[in-house]
C-alpha cells in the first residue's frame, strides 16, 4: 500500500510539461494569447472605477435634494456635468473596443494552438503504440487503450486552449482588481479581503474531491467501454447464445460504479460553488457596512464612489478565484489525462518496429538456426512454451513442425518473426543474431499467411497491396492468380475494387484465406511462413494453393509450415475477428457501409426532456433550487443601488441603521444560495447520473456526456434570473429597460451563430475522429498482421490525413469561437455607455432617479451575465443535440429481427425437424451476388447432414439462416414444419448450439466462457468439467497454473487455435441442444484431439439434428445425408457411399484429398 501512494499522487504531468509537443508557432500563439487574456482581464477591475466616478458625480457632485423629490440644477452647470459624464461614458466605449480585439485574440489563438498540439499528440500517441512489441498488447486490455485514444486527448485538447486563456484572465483581473482596491481604499480592500481565505480554502478542497472522483469515474467508463466494445465486436456469438442479458447486465454494473461516483462528484461541485456565493455575499455584507462605517465617521478621501470603486474592483478579483476554479480544474483534469497518454509515448519498447538502428541484410540467404531457444509469453511466465530448442534449416529447405495443440509451432515461427525475444538462447539467420538487425527490413524478407486471415476494411486490391510498396496491378492479378482467387473475386461486379468489409466480413473463410495468401506472394519474400495456411480452404482450391506455393517456394529461400504431418494443425497467432464496433446488435451485422452521419432526424429539447420522464421528482425539486437561486441577483440589484442611494439621506442615525439592514440580507442571500445549489447537486446530479446510465444501458455505447443534469439547472437558474431582472427594471426605469432590451438581441444573434456553427463543427468532428478512431481501432486489434506486413507506417499515413480535416474545421472554429466571445464579451462595455448617457437624460429630465438607474443597470448586468453564462453552454448544447440525434436514431432504428422480441411462438418442445423451401439469398450489402438460388432440402430430426463444396457456395450462409442471423431473400426456412419467422426468435436460438470455424471467447476465465453456452441458468462447476472432459481440454486445462480460473486473454490470445477450437465445442456442448451447427468445427485440432473431439461430437449429436460444414471429407464419411453446393445449389446429395458411386464432383474431392 504505501508502495503504491507516490504513484497516484504523480497520476498528473506538470504545467509545463503539458505543452511539450508546442512549436515556435504555438509559443507565439500562446504568448500572444496570453497577453491579450491579461489585457482584457484588466478590462473589469477600470470599469469599476469609471462607476465609482459616475456614482459620485451623480449623487454629491451634481444634484441635491431638495424637500421635495424634485431635482434641480445647482452649483456645477448642466454643461460641466454633461461634459463628465460623456467623459466617462466615451471611457466605457474605449474599454469595448478593447475588450473586442483583444478578447478575439486570446480565445482563438489558445483555440487554435491546442488544436494543432492535440493533433501532434494524436499522432505521437498512434505512433507510440505502433511501435510496442506484442508482449505489451498481450499485457493491455484493447478496449481501453481506443477509449484513451479518444476520450484522454479529447480532455487534454480541452484542457490546453480556451480555458486557459480564461484563467488567466480571471488572474489579470485578480491581480488589477487587488491593485485598484489598495491605491484607492486600502482598509476598506483588506476588510473586503478578509474573506478572501474562506473562498479559496472551500473552492480548493472541493476543487480536489473533485478531481479524485472524475478520475474513478473516468476508470469506471473506461472499463464500461472496454467491456461495449468486447461485446458488440463479437456481437454475434453473443447473439448466437442468447447472452445479451447477461451482457448488458456486466455492461450496466461498471455503469453502475459510475453513476454512484458521479453522483457524489455532482453533489461536491454544487457544494463548492454554493460556498463560494455563500462566502462572497457575506463579503458583500462586511464591505457595505465597514464602508458605511468609514464614511459616516468621517476618514478622508472615502465616498461612496471610493466605497464601490473599492468594493467592485475587490469583489470582481475575489469572484475571479471563484470563476477560474472550473477552467483550472479542466486543466488538472487535462493534466491528469496527459499522465497516461504520455506514459504511453514515452514507453520504449524492447523491440522497436519503427526502429532505424540494426544492420541491414543486403540478401539473405536462408540458413535459420534456433539455438538453445527457452521462451514463455510475458503475460504468463510460468508456463515455458519452448524449452532449450535447437534447430537449423538450410537455405531452400521447406520444414515442416508438428506436434499437438499448444507444443509450441506458432511460438517458434513468432520468434522468428522477431514478434517476442527469446528468453534464452537466440536465433540466427544467416549467421546474425537477429537481434542485431534492423526490425523492419528484417521482417520484409518474411511471406506469413496465418489460419485465421485478417483483412483490413477496404478492397481486396488495397488488402494485396499492404503486402509490398509500389507493386502494379498486374502483380496482384498475378498473386491473386497463384492463390486461385483470381475466378472468384473477376465474379464481383467491382472485381478487384469490391469492399472486403470490417475484418472481411463480406468474404467466406476460404475468400479470405485465399486473398491473404495472394497478399504473402506478392512480397515475393526469402522466407515464407505458413501457420495452417489452407485450412480453411475446399479441397480444390488447397490443391491449387498448395502448387502455387510450392512453385513459391522454389524462389524463397525456404518454407517454415507449421502443421501436422499429412493433416492440419492450428496456430497459436492469437488474430482478432472482431466485427465491426457499429455493427447493429441484430441485422445486417456484415455491412461494411458505416453508420452514415447524414440525415440525422432534429430532436426536439421536448424529446429530451422526456428521457427524464422517471426522474422527474428530482427533477421538480432541482428546479424548485434553481428557481431560488435564480432570484437571488434581481434581489442584490434592489438592495445595492438602495445601498448606493441611501447617502442621499444626511441622517447618521438612519444611515447606519439601514446599513445593518441590508448587510444582514445580504448574509441571508449567501444562505439561500449555499442550500439551493446543495439541493441542486443532489437531485439534478442524481437525476443526470441516472439518466447518463439510462442512456448508455439503451444505447450500449451510443455516447451522451452532454445532456444531463446540471446543466438544466443552470438553464432554469438563468432563465429566472434574466425574467426576473427584466420585470423589476420595468418597474424602476422602463423607458431605459426598453432602450438597453433593444440592444439584447444582437447579444442573442451572436450566440445562435455561434450555437448553430458549433453543432455543425461538433457534427463534423464526430464523423472525423470516428473515421480515425476506426482506423487505429483497426490498427490496435489486427497489430500482429500489421508487424508481419511492416504496414505500421502506411497505417500511421492514413490516420493523419484523416486527422487532416478534423484539424482544418477546429481552425475555423476558433475563428467563431473567437469573434462571438469577444463580441458578447465586448457589447456589456458598450451596453454600459449607451445607457448612463440615456440615464442621465432622464435623471436630467427628471423622468427618473439614481436610485431606479442603479436597480435597472445592476439587474440588466446580472441578466447580461446570466445570458452569457447560457451562451457558454451553446457549445454543450449543440454536443448534446448532435449526441441526442445519434442517440435517437439508434435507439428508434427498427432492426428487422429483433432480438429482443417477446413475440411469436415458443413450442413446447423442439424435434429438430429442418426445412430450406425454395430459399433465396443475398447479403444486404451486396445485394447483386445472390449466394443461395432456390435451395430445397429437407433434414430429419435425429439426422447429421453434412453441406460441402468449393468457397463462397453458400455453407456457412445456410447455417446463419439457420440462426436466423438473416431472413431469406425469397422462400422459407422451417423448423419442425414452422416459418422462422413465426417462431420467437429467442426461443429459436435456444434449441441451437453452434461451433464455428473462428471461434470467438470472452477476456474472462476458462470456466466463464464454457458457462457461456447456456446463461439462462447457473452452470455449476461439475457441468463445466464434464462438458471439457466430452470436447478433450479438460487435462489441457488441469495442467494449467490456475485451472480452469486462467483468463484466456482478450478474443482468446493466450490459447491456440485448437485450444480455443475445443472449449468453443465444450460451450455448445453445455447448451443441450436440439440442432448443433458445426462449421468447420474440427479444421483447427490435430490427428489425435480432432479423434477425440470427432468422436465426442458424434456421440452428441446422436438424437440431435446435426448440420455440419466441412472441406475435411474424412470427417463427414458417417454422416446420414451430404449436400455438394455449387454456386447457391444442389450439385448432388445422398450418403458418403452412394456419392462415390456416382463419380461426380464429391468423388473428385474426395479423391484429390485421398492423394494428398
Amino acid at each position: 500500500k504505501l508502495q503504491e501512494l507516490p504513484k497516484v499522487r504523480k497520476q498528473v504531468v506538470g504545467p509545463i510539461e503539458i505543452f511539450r509537443f508546442a512549436d515556435g508557432l504555438d509559443i507565439t500563439l500562446m504568448i500572444l494569447g496570453l497577453l491579450a487574456s491579461l489585457v482584457n482581464g484588466a478590462c473589469l477591475p477600470v470599469m469599476s472605477l469609471i462607476l465609482g466616478e459616475m456614482s459620485d458625480n451623480l449623487i454629491s457632485g451634481c444634484l441635491v435634494k431638495t424637500n421635495t423629490t424634485i431635482y434641480r440644477n445647482c452649483t456645477q452647470s448642466q454643461e460641466k456635468m454633461n461634459e463628465d459624464m460623456i467623459m466617462l461614458t466615451l471611457y466605457y466605449v474605449g474599454i469595448g473596443v478593447t475588450a473586442l480585439i483583444f478578447g478575439y485574440i486570446q480565445i482563438s489563438f489558445w483555440v487554435m494552438t491546442a488544436a494543432r498540439q492535440t493533433k501532434r499528440i494524436r499522432k505521437q500517441f498512434f505512433h507510440s503504440v505502433l511501435a510496442q512489441d506484442i508482449s505489451w498488447f498481450d499485457s493491455c486490455d484493447i478496449g481501453e487503450l481506443n477509449t484513451r485514444m479518444t476520450d484522454d486527448i479529447n480532455k487534454i485538447n480541452d484542457g490546453i486552449g480556451d480555458k486557459i486563456a480564461l484563467l488567466f484572465q480571471n488572474m489579470s483581473t485578480f491581480s488589477v482588481g487587488l491593485a485598484i482596491g489598495l491605491v484607492k481604499g486600502w482598509k476598506l480592500t483588506l476588510v473586503t479581503l478578509s474573506t478572501s481565505p474562506l473562498i479559496i480554502a472551500s473552492a480548493a478542497i472541493f476543487s480536489r474531491i473533485v478531481i479524485s472522483l472524475s478520475s474513478k469515474e473516468l476508470n469506471a467508463y473506461s472499463k464500461a467501454g472496454a467491456v461495449a466494445e468486447e461485446v458488440l465486436s463479437s456481437i454475434r456469438t453473443v447473439i448466437a447464445f442468447g447472452a445479451q442479458e447477461k451482457e448488458i447486465q456486466r455492461y450496466t454494473q461498471n455503469l453502475k460504479d459510475a453513476k454512484d461516483v458521479g453522483i457524489k462528484k455532482a453533489i461536491a461541485s454544487k457544494l463548492s460553488l454554493g460556498a463560494v456565493y455563500f462566502f462572497m455575499n457575506g463579503t458583500y455584507g462586511l464591505a457595505f457596512w465597514y464602508g458605511t462605517s468609514l464614511i459616516l465617521s468621517g476618514e478622508p478621501d472615502y465616498t461612496i464612489g471610493t466605497v464601490l470603486a473599492v468594493f467592485f474592483s475587490v469583489i470582481h478579483s475575489s469572484y475571479c478565484i471563484g470563476a477560474a476554479a472550473p477552467n483550472f480544474e479542466t486543466f488538472t483534469i487535462a493534466r491528469g489525462a496527459a499522465f497516461n497518454i504520455f506514459h504511453i509515448i514515452d514507453k520504449k519498447p524492447t523491440i522497436d518496429n519503427f526502429s532505424t538502428t540494426g544492420y541491414k541484410l543486403e540478401c539473405i540467404e536462408g540458413t535459420v538456426e534456433f539455438k538453445n531457444v527457452s521462451f514463455s509469453y510475458p503475460s504468463r511466465p510460468s508456463i515455458k512454451i519452448l524449452k532449450g530448442l535447437n534447430l537449423k534449416i538450410k537455405p531452400g529447405e521447406t520444414v515442416a513442425l508438428v506436434g499437438p495443440n499448444g507444443s509450441g509451432k506458432s511460438t517458434a515461427v513468432q520468434l522468428l518473426q522477431r514478434l517476442y525475444d527469446p528468453d534464452d538462447g537466440f536465433i540466427t539467420v544467416d549467421g546474425n543474431d537477429i537481434r542485431t538487425l534492423n526490425v523492419q527490413h528484417y521482417r520484409k524478407h518474411f511471406g506469413v499467411v496465418s489460419q485465421e486471415p485478417v483483412l483490413f476494411g477496404t478492397t481486396i486490391n488495397n488488402n494485396i497491396r499492404y503486402g509490398q510498396d509500389g507493386v502494379t496491378n498486374e502483380d496482384i492479378e498475378k498473386a491473386a492468380k497463384e492463390a486461385n482467387a483470381y475466378d472468384f473475386i473477376m465474379e464481383f461486379p467491382k472485381k478487384f475494387n469490391t469492399l472486403v468489409g470490417e475484418k472481411g466480413a463480406q468474404m467466406s473463410g476460404g475468400q479470405k484465406q485465399r486473398i491473404a495468401i495472394a497478399r504473402a506472394l506478392v512480397r515475393n519474400p526469402k522466407i515464407l511462413i505458413l501457420d495452417e495456411a489452407t485450412s480453411a480452404l475446399d479441397t480444390e482450391s488447397e490443391s491449387v494453393v498448395q502448387a502455387a506455393l510450392v512453385k513459391d517456394i522454389k524462389k524463397a529461400d525456404e518454407q517454415i509450415e507449421s502443421a501436422y504431418s499429412a493433416e492440419k494443425d492450428t496456430s497459436s497467432i492469437p488474430l482478432c475477428s472482431v466485427n465491426s464496433m457499429k455493427s447493429d446488435f441484430t441485422d445486417k451485422f456484415d455491412e461494411s457501409t458505416q453508420y452514415k452521419e447524414t440525415n440525422l432526424p432534429e430532436v426536439s429539447l421536448l424529446k429530451i426532456f422526456k428521457l427524464y420522464k422517471s426522474e422527474w421528482p428530482s427533477v421538480v425539486l432541482g428546479t424548485l433550487a434553481s428557481v431560488l437561486n435564480g432570484t437571488v441577483h434581481p434581489v442584490f440589484s434592489i438592495i445595492f443601488a438602495k445601498i448606493v442611494t441611501m447617502f442621499e439621506n444626511d441622517d447618521k442615525t438612519t444611515l447606519k441603521h439601514d446599513a445593518e439592514i441590508y448587510s444582514m440580507i445580504f448574509v441571508i442571500l449567501g444562505v439561500i444560495c449555499f442550500v439551493s445549489y446543495f439541493i441542486q447537486g443532489l437531485f439534478y446530479g442524481r437525476a443526470g447520473e441516472i439518466l447518463t446510465m439510462r442512456l448508455r444501458h439503451l444505447a450500449f455505447k451510443a455516447m451522451l456526456y452532454q445532456a444531463t443534469g446540471s446543466r438544466v439547472g443552470v438553464l432554469t437558474q438563468n432563465a429566472i434570473n434574466m425574467g426576473l431582472s427584466v420585470i423589476i427594471s420595468f418597474i424602476y426605469g422602463w423607458e431605459m429597460t426598453l432602450l438597453i432590451l433593444s440592444i439584447a438581441p444582437v447579444l442573442a444573434f451572436t450566440g445562435m451563430i455561434e450555437t448553430a456553427a458549433m453543432t455543425g463543427f461538433a457534427n463534423k468532428d464526430k464523423q472525423e475522429l470516428m473515421r480515425a478512431g476506426k482506423i487505429a481501432t483497426e490498427a490496435v486489434e489486427n497489430i500482429r498482421t500489421i508487424m508481419s506486413l511492416t504496414r505500421e507506417k502506411a497505417f500511421e499515413q492514413m490516420y493523419e490525413e484523416t486527422l487532416q480535416t478534423q484539424h482544418r474545421n477546429t481552425l475555423k472554429k476558433a475563428q467563431i469561437t473567437g469573434i462571438c466571445y469577444a463580441f458578447s464579451h465586448a457589447f456589456i462595455y458598450f451596453a454600459y455607455a449607451v445607457g448612463f448617457r440615456f440615464g442621465i437624460y432622464l435623471i436630467q429630465a427628471g423622468r427618473m432617479t439614481p436610485e431606479g438607474m442603479f436597480i435597472v443597470f445592476t439587474a440588466i448586468a446580472y441578466g447580461a451575465m446570466a445570458i452569457g453564462e447560457t451562451l457558454v453552454l451553446a457549445p454543450e448544447y449543440s454536443r448534446a443535440k448532435s449526441g441526442a440525434a445519434h442517440l435517437f436514431a439508434l435507439l428508434e432504428k427498427k432492426p428487422t429481427i429483433d432480438s429482443y422480441s417477446q413475440e411469436g411462438k415458443k413450442t413446447d418442445i423442439c424435434e429438430g425437424n429442418l426445412e430450406f423451401r425454395e430459399v433465396s439469398f443475398f447479403y444486404p450489402s451486396r445485394p447483386d451476388v445472390l449466394i443461395l438460388r432456390s435451395l430445397s432440402l429437407s433434414i430429419e430430426k435425429g439426422k447429421t447432414v453434412a453441406f460441402v463444396g468449393s468457397s463462397g457456395c453458400g455453407k456457412s450462409t445456410s447455417v446463419q439462416l439457420l440462426q436466423r442471423f438473416y431472413d431469406p431473400v425469397k422462400g422459407q426456412v422451417l423448423f419442425d414444419g414452422v416459418d422462422a419467422k413465426e417462431l420467437n426468435v429467442q426461443w429459436l436460438r435456444s434449441q441451437i448450439a453452434i461451433v464455428s470455424q473462428e471461434p470467438v471467447l470472452f477476456n474472462c476465465s476458462i470456466a466463464d466462457n464454457i458457462a457461456y453456452g447456456d446463461n439462462s441458468r447457473v452452470v455449476s462447476m461439475n457441468e463445466i468439467r464434464e462438458v471439457a472432459k466430452a470436447a478433450n481440454i479438460h487435462s489441457f486445462i488441469e495442467g494449467l497454473p490456475e485451472k480452469y480460473n486462467t483468463h484466456v486473454g482478450l478474443k482468446g490470445t493466450q490459447l491456440s487455435g485448437g485450444q480455443k477450437q475445443r472449449l468453443a465445442i465444450a460451450r455448445a456442448l453445455l447448451r443441450k441442444p436440439k440442432i448443433l451447427l458445426l462449421d468447420e468445427a474440427t479444421s483447427a485440432l490435430d490427428n489425435e484431439s480432432e479423434k477425440v473431439v470427432q468422436h465426442a461430437l458424434d456421440k452428441v449429436s446422436k438424437g440431435r439434428t446435426c448440420v455440419v460444414v466441412t472441406h475435411r471429407l474424412s470427417t463427414i464419411q458417417n454422416a446420414d445425408l451430404i449436400v455438394v453446393l455449387h454456386n447457391g445449389k444442389i450439385k448432388e446429395q445422398g450418403t458418403h457411399q452412394e456419392l462415390l458411386r456416382n463419380r461426380d464432383i464429391y468423388f473428385k474431392l474426395v479423391n484429390a484429398q485421398s492423394v494428398q
